[in-house]
């Protein structure tokens, strides 16, 4: 006996089935090109699907045919909760660091590891030294489990709140880290919001959503024994992490890999070719002005002429109708460092690298729409064409910095 599927183990099937060919696609392509993303998106994937595998089988009937199928089912970590809040963490910290290494990281892992080394010694324990070795019976569920991984049972609702203790707070600390990576998304992106990865923020609530309710059946089936009926329906919940995972995973990790992202990594150093200005000059040149924003701090004398070169660039070459265009292509255009780029902008224009070029593309769009010769193009064409990539970024920028929707606009007539 294999498998014997009925109504509750097929329907756990759509889920397992393409939850593990998921995880071992993105695995085998993490070892083709050494992607710590595709690995980690692998391993996230794969917990809730080996989750779910559990009830699967057992509702397929490996837990009643009291033989190999149920010994396998009682030393197999199905539910390794505590390598998800790393996995989590250390998956946004792979997405947002194109230096990201294992190596010094690897200790959030820990605990993860430590949950496998008790199932692997129970292993050893009962089937290698009680059986194996010495050859006697295993002694619990017909002859199917040994002493050990019993033992193992006492440990379900310690390992539960460890996992959850473990996800809620490895959720506040990529909130904070969160809130950091918006920042360095304004300082060097012109149009950040493939980059913004929200959908991982609703899959870490998800998450933990799904784990707590795992926390109160642990608590409560211990208390009152529920049969696997009721366990069911709360299995059958996890399989929505698994397709969420795997949509928002695969975007994200091509987001990343297409992205020059760096979040947290040391600081590059100046080119070899970068070449300073003198110091001191007038300010000539003044940013367009838009909306009303609070004055910029005097500008140190030795970034001014830098402001004026910046300036001057950008009326000349008006490299802000690229929608890609970022803080360090920028910087190498004006042949200088893109840390002293963001001191310029920040401090001779008030703004932050993503206001400054949108403030551009804004007034170019709104030259546009007062243009009787565009009066045919749509709201997507106008965006598009003022160096915008989308018209959501489009509507949610022109509206910041203009106070009104680029729809309420009165545009003259043909």
């Amino acid at each position: 006996m294999l498998f014997q599927f009925g109504a509750r183990s097929a329907l756990l099937l759509p889920f397992v089935v393409p939850g593990a060919v998921a995880a071992l696609w993105l695995l085998g392509r993490a070892l083709r090109r050494g992607a710590p993303t595709d690995a980690l998106l692998a391993l996230l994937i794969a917990l809730p699907t080996v989750s779910v595998a559990q009830w699967m089988l057992g509702y397929a009937g490996w837990y009643d045919s009291h033989d190999g199928y149920s010994t396998v089912m009682f030393y197999v970590p199905w539910h390794l909760g505590t390598a998800l809040g790393a996995g989590y963490y250390l998956y946004f910290r792979s997405l947002t660091n194109q230096e990201f290494r294992w190596r010094p990281l690897a200790v959030h892992l820990l605990p993860a590891g430590l949950e496998l080394g008790l199932f692997a010694a129970a292993a050893l324990y009962d089937l290698g030294w009680w059986r194996g070795l010495h050859g006697r019976p295993l002694p619990d569920f017909f002859g199917t489990k040994g002493a050990a991984a019993t033992a193992l049972n006492g440990l379900a609702l310690p390992l539960a709140l460890l996992s959850h203790g473990l996800l809620l707070g490895y959720g506040l600390r990529m909130w904070a880290e969160y809130r950091r990576y918006r920042r360095y998304l304004d300082d060097n992106f012109s149009d950040p919001e493939r980059l913004r990865f929200a959908g991982l923020r609703q899959l870490l609530l998800l998450q933990l959503l799904v784990l707590t309710l795992n926390l109160l059946y642990t608590a409560l089936n211990t208390v009152f024994a529920f049969n696997y009926d009721a366990a069911w329906n709360f299995f059958a919940l996890r399989g929505i992490l698994i397709y969420g995972l795997v949509a928002v995973g695969l975007q994200a990790n091509y987001a990343a890999a297409t992205s020059p992202l760096r979040f947290g990594a040391p600081a590059l150093p100046p080119p070899a070719d970068a070449a300073p200005l003198p110091g001191g000059g007038a300010l000539a040149l003044g940013p367009p002005a838009l909306a009303e924003r609070p004055a910029a701090a005097p500008l140190p004398p030795e970034l001014g002429p830098w402001r004026t070169k910046l300036l001057a660039l950008m009326a000349d070459e008006q490299p802000w109708l690229e929608p890609e265009l970022t803080l360090a292509e920028l910087a190498h255009r004006l042949r200088t460092h893109p840390a002293l780029l963001s001191k310029v902008i920040n401090a001779g224009c008030g703004q932050n690298f993503n206001d400054f070029v949108n403030t551009y593309r804004v007034q170019e769009a709104r030259r546009k729409l007062a243009d009787p010769r565009f009066g045919h193009y749509s709201l997507v064409g106008v965006a598009l064409e003022s160096g915008f990539n989308s018209k959501s970024t489009f509507n949610r920028v022109f509206k910041k910095l203009l106070g009104q929707a680029p729809s309420d606009v009165v545009r003259p007539k043909l």
